[in-house]
């Protein structure tokens, strides 16, 4: 074959792959596999026959640009992992600082209601937290194991059911934002409400040391998280109520891609949590400083990640 004919037949071809080197990150890892075969064939075939020629040269390069661009796919899908949780979450969480101030505060304040609630009416903790939860810990309490709740199951069914439940709760916490920011609040207030309640059922049985080393324990994380949720659901309702210069549709879709950021980044916490609340809450008898020293460091991860790594991000983006 002569290399004027190799060329006529091919060149349209060839084309394309240089367009498919320009838009490769919107191509599938097949279509960018299968123009790089058909490339280094003819690539292979012009080698043999026009070693010289400047088609080949041209070939040669198209191939290598190709090649690069896979590759570089390849390994950007892999460090988008890591970088998906110690950039672009903090990086969200820098912009929704606002509404997981107010999630906080909602919380806070729900919490609190819960609280006076249940210290001027016995029968609230029932209405809240059912009536059949507290008889079993009174029986519980009676027995002189008042945290024997978290030995009903074995560890890996606690921990599983455990971490898809508070997954499920953070993602509804999410989604009801899509009824303005007040379907979020919703939730909040009654989580919080809840929280407070419970802490003060045990006060009132003399157990709040014991409740509050085994509740946040686990609970450090797997609160704050719900808050964070709520921080996202807030995000999204925003977007409804509040779209500033933006077309409420387009705002919407700001708010929707924040938050889903933000709440997806909350499943290693929660998995994390669940793992604490199935394999070590159990162990009542563990050192109240070991149980303690747990906390804490939950404590100081939810501060450093959720707080001082955001804030860091924003002054370096101001630096640069």
């Amino acid at each position: 074959m002569k290399e004027v004919t190799f060329i006529r037949w091919n060149i349209e071809k060839w084309k394309q792959a240089e367009k498919m080197v320009e838009q490769a990150d919107s191509l599938s890892p097949d279509e960018l596999a299968d123009a790089y075969m058909e490339l280094t064939a003819d690539l292979a075939f012009a080698q043999t026959h026009f070693p010289a020629s400047r088609i080949t040269i041209y070939l040669n390069n198209l191939a290598s640009a190709l090649h690069n661009r896979i590759y570089r796919n390849k390994r950007e899908k892999w460090s988008r992992i890591v970088t998906y949780w110690t950039r672009e979450v903090p990086l969200a969480m820098r912009d929704a600082r606002r509404e997981l101030l107010v999630s906080f505060i909602i919380f806070a304040v729900s919490a609190l209601i819960g609280v006076v609630s249940a210290t001027g009416d016995p029968d609230f903790v029932r209405l809240v937290l059912g009536n059949s939860y507290v008889d079993m810990t009174l029986n519980n309490i009676a027995n002189g194991e008042p945290m024997a709740v978290y030995n009903g199951s074995s560890e890996l069914p606690m921990f599983l059911g455990i971490t898809l439940n508070n997954i499920m709760v953070s993602f509804n916490c999410f989604a009801m934002g899509l009824l303005t920011s007040f379907g979020t609040g919703y939730m909040l207030l009654n989580n919080g409400i809840m929280l407070g309640a419970f802490q003060t059922f045990f006060y009132q049985h003399g157990l709040l040391w014991e409740s509050s080393l085994a509740i946040w324990l686990h609970g450090t994380l797997e609160i704050w998280a719900i808050i964070v949720a709520g921080a996202a659901g807030l995000a999204l309702g925003n977007g409804w109520l509040f779209p500033g210069t933006y077309s409420r549709l387009e705002s919407f879709k700001r708010g929707a891609k924040k938050g889903l950021k933000i709440v997806v980044g909350t499943i290693p916490v929660f998995v994390m949590a669940g793992f604490i609340e199935g394999f070590i809450t159990r162990h009542t008898g563990l050192p109240d400083i070991l149980r303690l020293g747990f906390i804490l460091l939950s404590l100081s991860f939810i501060l450093c990640y959720y707080i001082y790594l955001p804030d860091r991000k924003k002054h370096g983006s101001a630096e640069t």
